[in-house]
């Protein structure tokens, strides 16, 4: 069986959005929040999968009602709130690619991110066998296909795969495509299923 492990970025390595910068985000846009991150989030799929940020945020728009009065701050915000990470994680990906652990990455993540992490994070991503982003596959989780094509570009089938993702049905999704997945919980988790037990003992 392959050594591989697999996470997620955002919610596992990578911070979510933190309240101020939410409200940064809002503020800028100038609509009510609830009625705001609805619309945010349901016009978020096609923009993991590839659409440029200028469609994506005129979808917004139309979504509200509205126009924005000034899209490329709100592009430059929103692109600040999703590029930080957890260095406890980043402690992880390190030992677990010092112990000889082959390591995949699958995010759901948008285009103009993609140069903005290579850039500040390019050293511990370095660390990474592949590289799977969903805006550069054209589809995203918990699509099968994503997590097909992560295990492909691993050279490996999804079965000798361990994926760690922090949201239910993304694990769930990948244990559907062949993967042994868990919830992510925290660095103390995965070092305790990966590093102090034996890979694959509990699939």
């Amino acid at each position: 069986m392959a050594n591989v492990i697999v996470f997620d970025l955002y919610g596992v390595i990578a911070r979510v959005q933190t309240p101020e910068a939410r409200q940064r985000i809002v503020e800028l846009a100038g609509v009510p929040e609830e009625r705001f991150w609805q619309a945010y989030w349901d016009c978020r799929p096609p923009y993991d999968a590839g659409q440029d940020g200028p469609a994506y945020w005129a979808e917004v728009a139309a979504r509200l009602g509205t126009r924005f009065a000034d899209v490329p701050a709100l592009i430059a915000a929103d692109l600040d709130s999703w590029c930080h990470v957890d260095p406890a994680m980043v402690e992880v990906v390190h030992e677990l690619a010092d112990a000889g652990h082959r390591l995949g990455l699958l995010s759901n993540i948008i285009e103009d991110l993609v140069p903005v992490w290579e850039t500040r994070h390019g050293e511990w991503l370095g660390r990474f066998a592949s590289l799977t982003y969903s805006c550069r596959i054209g589809v995203a989780k918990p699509e099968r296909r994503a997590y097909e094509i992560c295990a492909e570009r691993l050279g490996v089938s999804p079965g000798d795969v361990l994926f760690f993702d922090d949201r239910e049905a993304n694990v769930v999704a990948a244990r559907e495509a062949g993967m042994a997945a868990e919830v992510f919980e925290s660095p103390e988790q995965v070092r305790a299923r990966v590093l102090h037990s034996p890979f694959g003992a509990s699939r």
